[in-house]
Formats: C-alpha cells, sequence, structure tokens
C-alpha cells in the first residue's frame, strides 16, 4: 500500500466540483499561477494555461489572487 493510497476517495464519497474560468484573452503566460498553485492544478500547454485536474482544486483561490491581469476565476 503506497501514500497515495491514501488520499484516493472512496467511490461513494462526493466530491466538490471546482470551477475554475481561465480568460486567456488577457493572459500574458507569466505562470505566478502555476507556481502559486500547491495542489498543481494548472499547467502550460501550447501557450495557454489550462486546468489539469479541477478535482484535485481545493479552492484556496491564490491563484485568483497572484494573477496580475485577473485571467482566473474561481468560483
Amino acid at each position: 500500500m503506497g501514500i497515495g493510497s491514501f488520499f484516493k476517495k472512496k467511490k461513494d464519497e462526493k466530491s466538490e466540483e471546482c470551477h475554475i474560468k481561465i480568460i486567456t484573452d488577457n493572459c500574458d503566460l507569466c505562470e505566478k499561477c502555476i507556481i502559486a498553485c500547491t495542489n498543481n492544478v494548472l499547467i502550460l500547454t501550447d501557450d495557454k494555461i489550462l486546468v489539469r485536474d479541477a478535482q484535485v482544486c481545493r479552492n484556496c483561490k491564490v491563484c485568483m489572487a497572484i494573477c496580475p491581469n485577473e485571467c482566473i476565476i474561481v468560483e
């Protein structure tokens, strides 16, 4: 049994949905949001910041607070 098994959710456990919206038109790809995210939710792919896995997001809104262009909205 690895350490990852302690963090897996049970099948009957309901997960809170996290809605992360990224306004790519305003984004200058500074990557501050990627660096600030402790859960590695965001990634840079094909010159765009994308959500890797919204279920991993804990709604801390650090990415939203650190974005200089207000490109990220966490609801």
